[in-house]
């Protein structure tokens, strides 16, 4: 065959179209050209977008608020224990049990509360008591070692002698005295030990609550510190 001629069909030695190797054949998957898949990643289209979310820090501020809330609170108590503790003071000193010299009254006694007799005059005087109880009972009567008075209603009571009742019960209690009046009630210093007592819940409750409030907001604000520099890295 000549130049000029015509090749046959069919011929396998016939040159191919211009460019028909760089054609892929139709329905091929596409590989992404000679350098591989498509790539993936923050370089690929459509990677960029915004970063996550680093969320709330932590701890919430909701636990200073909240141990601060128990201050408030354990101060509140503390102020109505020593006002309870006062208030208790005041009405044992005044629960008085009166009388005039010469009488006899029977007054219910409880070695617990410290019983003692008061007595009540314009000027110095004399005075002397008896307490009788059930038979067979030691009833000791005796100077308080340090003086001990109340001023209620305008009237200044003294402690003339500690009842020292065995056991809780009845008692007659008699004493004799010119110008003298007597009554028959709880010694002052067991009433001073609620005031005592009042006092101490109110210094200790609300110091106790100071505390852990303090300590609660160093940590917080400390570990939230902490959280926000994470974050930024």
């Amino acid at each position: 065959m000549t130049d000029n001629q015509t090749p046959f069909p069919g011929d396998a030695h016939a040159p191919s179209p211009p460019y028909a190797q760089a054609m892929p054949p139709l329905g091929a998957a596409d590989t992404g050209g000679p350098y591989g898949p498509p790539q993936e990643g923050p370089y690929a289209p459509g990677g960029y977008g915004p970063p996550p979310s680093p969320g709330p820090v932590r701890p919430r501020i909701l636990w200073i608020v909240i141990a601060w809330v128990i201050f408030v609170v354990l101060l509140i108590l503390g102020v109505a224990g020593f006002a309870r503790g006062l208030g208790s003071a005041v009405k044992d000193a005044a629960s008085l049990t009166t009388f005039s010299a010469g009488e006899s009254v029977s007054v219910r006694l409880d070695p617990k509360d410290r019983p003692a007799i008061y007595a009540a005059a314009e000027q110095a005087a004399d005075v002397s008591c008896t307490v009788e109880g059930a038979p067979g009972l030691d009833i000791r009567l005796t100077r308080p070692s340090a003086a001990q008075s109340i001023t209620y209603d305008g009237t200044t009571w003294e402690v003339v002698f500690q009842i020292g009742a065995p056991t809780a019960g009845d008692y007659q209690v008699s004493c004799t005295g010119e110008g003298v009046r007597f009554g028959v009630g709880k010694e002052i210093i067991g009433s001073v030990g609620k005031v005592v007592g009042g006092a101490v819940a109110m210094i200790a409750l609300p110091s106790v609550g100071f505390l852990i409030a303090i300590v609660v907001t160093i940590v917080v604000l400390v570990r939230r510190a902490g959280a926000r520099k994470r974050a930024m890295r």
